[in-house]
């Protein structure tokens, strides 16, 4: 069934056949199958359109919500009650602060903006809970007057999907498997990537090819930016987020193959217990001054507890080990790098320094290696008596 939102020249939002009451007929006699929701209209009343977003909300149907022109102020709202909201390439989407036309005395007036106030954190709520976004971002939106294209408004979360009348492109359900199981801020990196293709709607396996690729990478990129790794007596544990009970550990940077099922102690002398590629169990980091507290030893050096103790420290100083050896292979490893550009930089001065390289039309050095020697430098010993011999004449 569908149901149309159009403004007419009489009618907005809360009025005639655009208002809560009438919508609230149409459902009735749709008697719970889908609906379709065409919206075309610049807006009216914030109490009426909030109204038909719980209507549509609370409908046991699926709604779908089409921005087909404009969904502006208080239309906006009503757009965002779809389970799945499709708006035109052409269409626009407005939000702004809610207005009211009154007058009166000072009282009245403060009252007024008391309530635009709590009617703005109710408006702000709905876009929050579509979008996903935080209240400062959407009410700094509400404030600016803002306007927003469709791909604008994909990007933000506002809408699901944006209708370009094209056949559906070939590869959508690749698209659709990253883009579904990817955390909200994902999805719209990935979607503004997407939208810069042009040439999505073309079936072609290269193309597919391609998107896999590139998807792979950005969500690659966004493990590496939020991986950790935590240095254990049996290697490095690298984990999203900080260790905690539940959290999945990887035994390498990229985090596609679980840690092995262990024990494992940190550097700071931290258990943990990893069964099935997640921490298990974990204990609270020892007392930093136990190692050097004397007085806390047993006086058995054979006792059970002694045992656990050492065991226990073994551990520890083995992943300090661990830890401290790692540091140093990175280290060695920047020496040699930085010494290998040294040694570059020498050999380049050096190469420099003995080049017998000649400019061409350098005339002072083609005479440094054609001029002959001059005559007046007799290499001979005759040729020097000929000049004495001329001289002392």
């Amino acid at each position: 069934m569908k149901i149309y939102l159009y403004d007419t020249d009489t009618d907005c939002i809360g009025t005639g056949t655009l208002s809560s009451a009438y919508i609230q007929t149409q459902l009735d006699a749709a008697a719970g199958q889908d609906v379709d929701v065409h919206i075309s209209s610049a807006g009216g009343s914030a109490f009426d359109a909030i109204a038909i977003y719980d209507l549509l909300k609370k409908y046991p149907g699926n709604v779908t919500i089409y921005i087909d022109a404009l969904a502006a102020s208080a239309a906006s709202i009503v757009a965002m009650a779809g389970q799945n909201i499709i708006m035109s390439k052409y269409a626009l989407l407005m939000i702004h602060k809610p207005m009211v036309g009154s007058g009166g005395n000072a009282d009245e007036l403060l009252k007024d903006i008391q309530m635009l106030n709590v009617v703005q954190s109710r408006l702000a709520q709905i876009y929050m809970d579509k979008t996903g976004l935080d209240g400062v971002t959407v009410n700094n939106l509400i404030d600016s007057v803002t306007w927003m294209t469709a791909d604008q408004a994909l990007d933000l979360g506002f809408i699901d999907q944006v209708e370009d009348y094209n056949a559906e492109i070939s590869n959508s359900a690749i698209i659709r498997k990253y883009t579904l199981t990817a955390p909200a801020i994902y999805q719209r990196c990935i979607n503004k990537i997407l939208n810069i293709n042009t040439n999505m709607n073309i079936e072609n396996k290269d193309l597919i090819d391609r998107n896999t690729s590139v998807l792979d990478k950005i969500m690659n990129f966004f493990k590496k930016v939020i991986n950790k790794k935590t240095i254990t007596d049996k290697g490095a544990l690298h984990h999203a987020g900080e260790m905690d009970e539940g959290t999945e550990v990887y035994q390498d940077e990229e985090m596609t193959t679980p840690a092995p099922d262990d024990s494992y102690t940190t550097s700071s002398g931290q258990k943990l217990s990893v069964a099935g590629g997640r921490v298990q169990k974990m204990t609270a980091d020892p007392d930093p001054d136990a190692d050097d507290d004397d007085d806390s030893l047993p006086d058995s050096l054979f006792g059970s507890k002694k045992k656990a103790d050492v065991q226990n420290r073994v551990k520890a100083i083995k992943a300090k080990i661990h830890a401290q050896n790692a540091l140093l292979a990175e280290a060695k490893a920047a020496l040699e790098a930085a010494n290998a550009r040294l040694e570059k930089t020498r050999e380049e001065v050096k190469n420099e320094i003995r080049s017998d390289f000649t400019p061409e039309g350098s005339r002072r050095s083609s005479k440094a290696k054609t001029e002959p020697v001059p005559f007046f430098a007799p290499q001979t010993t005759l040729a020097q008596n000929a000049v004495k011999k001329a001289i002392s004449k």
